[in-house]
């Protein structure tokens, strides 16, 4: 009689709720973004100071199941922008390229509304209605952030490559060449673009 192999049976060592998108694991990570960590995101820098500067406007949970940098990994994560606004201009995330800008990845809605904002290196800029169940592709070489035009938390979730990296320097520095305002009570993306 042959040797008969032992198959393991492990635990899932990652579990989501799919009603909200928490994630459980002892390797979860929870960044947490204030208002005072998004200087020269906003225009109206007067109503930017006038917010209490540990404001929580973004939280985020990611799951990075390989050292940051490896080809052939992905990284799963969820993103909650509370509602709000600094002026005119909504809650958003600060936005960025991958550093390796050929990578591409996947945003999904699972709460609440807003907009996906994406710029290509052109500085075209374009937005995308976020909303439970949206699905939405980033191309590779798209600068992206998130907005949220809502009166509740907009939650979305993630799954990018482990080597992409994140390049916010660019947006820092140049931003995006259109912003998303409230007008007349509406989203409305409107060009800085002279």
């Amino acid at each position: 009689m042959k040797n008969k192999k032992h198959l393991t049976i492990i635990d899932t060592p990652f579990t989501v709720d799919y009603s909200n998108g928490n994630i459980s694991s002892k390797s979860v990570i929870n960044p947490i973004k204030k208002i005072k960590d998004l200087q020269n995101i906003f225009e109206d820098k007067q109503a930017f100071k006038n917010i209490d500067g540990d404001k929580i406007i973004y939280e985020v949970q990611a799951i990075l199941p390989v050292e940051e940098g490896r080809e052939g990994g992905l990284f799963y994560g969820k993103t909650i922008i509370h509602p709000g606004k600094v002026g005119n201009e909504y809650f958003m995330t600060k936005g960025h390229f991958h550093k390796k800008i050929d990578r591409a990845e996947f945003y999904w809605g699972i709460e609440g509304e807003g907009m996906l904002l994406l710029m290509d290196k052109n500085r075209n800029t374009w937005a995308e209605k976020m909303y439970p169940g949206s699905l939405h592709y980033i191309n590779g070489y798209i600068a992206h952030r998130t907005v949220n035009t809502g009166t509740t938390k907009l939650s979305f979730g993630a799954c990018w490559p482990s080597d992409a990296g994140h390049n916010y320097q660019e947006i820092m520095d140049n931003g995006f060449s259109a912003r998303l305002k409230e007008v007349d009570g509406k989203p409305q993306l409107i060009s800085t673009q002279l």
